[in-house]
């Protein structure tokens, strides 16, 4: 039986219904066909995600819309290209009677702590004062972002604020400006602090009876690192009172003076002779020559005197070659020195030393107690305590008093370190004052220019003043006559060629006349009982140390 015969139209469709076909219409195999297919399903599927993805951010992006990008930000560098006029506050005049209203600070930024993502709070601070600033997520005027920018500020940068001044739930404790708070209204950094801190400010301004705790969990800052990085170490409160305090002594110098008709002098520090003697002197190349940094002004101060000047006064660096490498020595340091003729005896310029002490610490106290707070913050220390009439001891007293407590000492030798402080403990304890002259000493261990008393040549008309029982002053009365001059200068090695100018200034008549010089930085250091001569340099320079 023959086969059917198939109907050639039908067998063309079922030969082309066998045949795939890529996109651009190409014949390929069943198989390259079912893979594109799935191909094309997984990419259908991949679109459909993407597009919901795209669909659900559009979405959040729509809820979490930054309407605050004129509150913050980082404004261009200050190149004077503005000056509105606009006034900004200084944060200590920011109190309860100010609650409510708006105000603009400029301030760095001590430190900031968010709270969640949703708040920030920051301390800002200004010289010895701190405020604490709060901002906080709202949904129409501080954006999520603006909180995220607060939070990523760098502590130590400098910020223009503008807030609300408001009252605190409760005190805060940890400011300065305790009784409100900023609400930050905007925030732009000024100045942003680029690379991490060589150390935190909080860990050098806890106080020193946390850091001193055996078990303590702070981080202990030592001086060494602090010096190396000043310019960071000297924003500290404490640091910013220490020296409002230095600033003080010397302008409270300055206005007592002037009144008692002083005239402010300015003499070399480059000099052809040791001003002093001794070998404790820096020599410099002076062209062909050599020249000495000045140990003191003492004998241009003199100088000025045999001028007819009457009164002068300098304050200026002084520089000693000691390789001392103590609490209280430095090689060069900031010299309060004085000079004034007198009519009869020396005392009468011991006794306008003793009224200018008493003057610079009673004006300390009545009018810088902020500062003195703000360093008893972090080294807490006794109160200062003068009598209105300061003390005097004759040198040979103060050595009884040693020798009363078991001391054995010499009558002519000079007090050692560990004396003087001895004696200073037993001055307190006899007399209630941290402050006190010694008069009197002996000649042997005085300069050469200083007068012989009278009355004893082993002892001099010279005088010391000391507080908390170290020396801050040193003077006498001076020889005024040129050929005694000339003979003690030899009898200390002295080549009077080397300081014959000074020498002929009194071949020419002189008054007598007396004065001191005072260390600036002791005087601020024991005064704040801190410990060591460095913290009241701004840049102490020591046998080790000529940076930053």
């Amino acid at each position: 039986m023959s086969e059917p015969t198939k109907d050639p139209v039908e067998d063309i469709t079922q030969k082309t219904e066998e045949l795939f076909f890529d996109d651009e219409g190409k014949p390929i195999s069943k198989k390259a066909f079912k893979k594109l297919q799935k191909d094309k399903e997984k990419a259908e599927r991949k679109a459909s995600t993407a597009a919901k993805l795209a669909e659900e951010k559009a979405s959040k992006n729509a809820d979490n819309v930054d309407y605050s990008t004129d509150r913050y930000g980082k404004l261009p560098m200050n190149q004077s290209q503005t000056r509105t006029g606009i006034k900004r506050d200084d944060i200590t005049t920011i109190d309860g009677s100010r609650v409510g209203e708006t105000v603009i600070i400029r301030a760095r930024v001590q430190n900031s702590r968010p709270t969640g993502s949703k708040m920030c709070f920051f301390v800002f601070r200004q010289g010895v004062s701190t405020i604490q600033g709060i901002v906080s997520a709202d949904a129409d005027k501080f954006s999520k972002q603006m909180i995220k920018f607060c939070v990523g500020i760098p502590a130590e940068s400098i910020v223009l604020v503008e807030a609300k001044v408001v009252k605190p739930l409760e005190e805060v404790k940890s400011c300065t400006i305790s009784e409100v708070e900023l609400g930050i209204e905007k925030i732009h950094v000024v100045s942003e602090v680029q690379g991490r801190l060589a150390f935190s400010l909080e860990d050098v301004t806890r106080p020193e009876t946390e850091n001193e705790s055996e078990d303590t969990q702070f981080a202990r800052v030592n001086l060494d690192t602090r010096l190396n990085n000043r310019v960071l170490d000297l924003r500290t409160t404490t640091n910013n009172a220490i020296f409002r305090l230095q600033s003080a002594v010397c302008m409270l110098f300055r206005d007592f003076l002037i009144e008692k008709n002083f005239i402010e002098i300015h003499t070399p520090k480059l000099i052809g002779g040791a001003s002093e003697g001794g070998s404790n002197v820096f020599k410099v190349s002076y062209f062909k020559t050599q020249a000495f940094l000045a140990q003191s002004p003492q004998l241009y101060k003199q100088m000025c005197i045999a001028a007819d000047f009457g009164r002068v006064f300098e304050v200026a660096p002084v520089f000693r070659a000691e390789d001392s490498n103590t609490h209280r020595h430095m090689t060069e340091f900031m010299g309060l020195d004085l000079e004034m003729a007198f009519e009869e005896h020396y005392h009468e310029v011991v006794d306008l030393l003793d009224e200018l002490f008493v003057f610079i610490f009673t004006n300390l106290k009545s009018r810088f107690g902020k500062e003195i707070e703000a360093v008893k913050r972090q080294y807490a220390f006794e109160d200062f305590e003068f009598l209105p009439k300061t003390l005097r001891l004759k040198f040979s007293e103060g050595v009884q008093m040693l020798r009363d407590a078991g001391i054995e000492i010499e009558d002519h030798k000079d007090l050692s370190t560990p004396h003087e402080k001895l004696l200073g403990k037993l001055v307190k304890e006899k007399y209630h004052t941290d402050f006190y002259i010694l008069d009197k000493f002996p000649l042997a261990v005085r300069p050469f220019y200083t007068m012989p008393d009278p009355e004893n040549p082993e002892y001099s008309n010279s005088y010391d003043f000391f507080m908390r029982g170290e020396e801050i002053l040193s003077g006498a009365q001076r020889i005024h006559d040129s050929d005694f001059l000339a003979e003690r200068a030899k009898i200390h090695g002295i080549d009077v060629s080397s300081i014959q100018p000074y020498i002929d200034a009194f071949k020419i008549a002189a008054p007598p006349h007396a004065g001191g010089g005072i260390g600036l930085e002791r005087v601020v250091m024991l005064y704040l009982a801190l410990g060591n001569i460095r913290r009241t340099s701004l840049f102490p320079r020591d046998p080790k140390r000529l940076e930053p």
